[in-house]
């Protein structure tokens, strides 16, 4: 199972990432000059009130959010592994799942968190790290 210290390992060895701390919710948030990829999540007021209302509830752990390459993806991602990934009412129509740490294992986590930077890095940098990887 993975960790907050295995995201900031994974996100941080990309290039061009900085981590900040999120000023609204105080989570670590890892982003590249294009914004964030991939951040702590952790429930609002509004987003436990929303999940009551579904019969649903925020799960135990750390959880994560990560932006995905649209609805389909989302979509898929959420399908093939409902006990990893999950959404709430505040993400309809946003291109992100959330995801419990304590149900993926890490290379599962690498995949995803690179897949969210090459969403968010500048194409020449994701291009030269891709080539570096052929």
């Amino acid at each position: 199972m993975a960790t907050l210290d295995d995201v900031r390992e994974l996100a941080l060895a990309l290039p061009g990432v900085q981590e900040r701390v999120d000023g609204h919710r105080g989570g670590a948030t890892w982003r590249t000059d294009a914004g964030a990829f991939v951040w702590e999540r952790g429930p609002s007021k509004p987003d436990l009130v929303a999940l009551e209302k579904l019969g649903r509830s925020w799960p135990d752990g750390v959880v994560i959010g990560v932006r995905t390459d649209g609805p389909d993806e989302k979509q898929a991602l959420l399908e093939t592994f409902p006990g990893t990934f999950f959404t709430i009412p505040h993400f309809d129509g946003y291109p992100a799942v959330l995801v419990r740490l304590d149900e993926i294992e890490v290379g599962h986590l690498r995949e995803i968190v690179t897949d969210a930077w090459l969403l968010r890095a500048p194409r020449r940098v994701s291009r030269a790290w891709l080539d570096a990887r052929s």
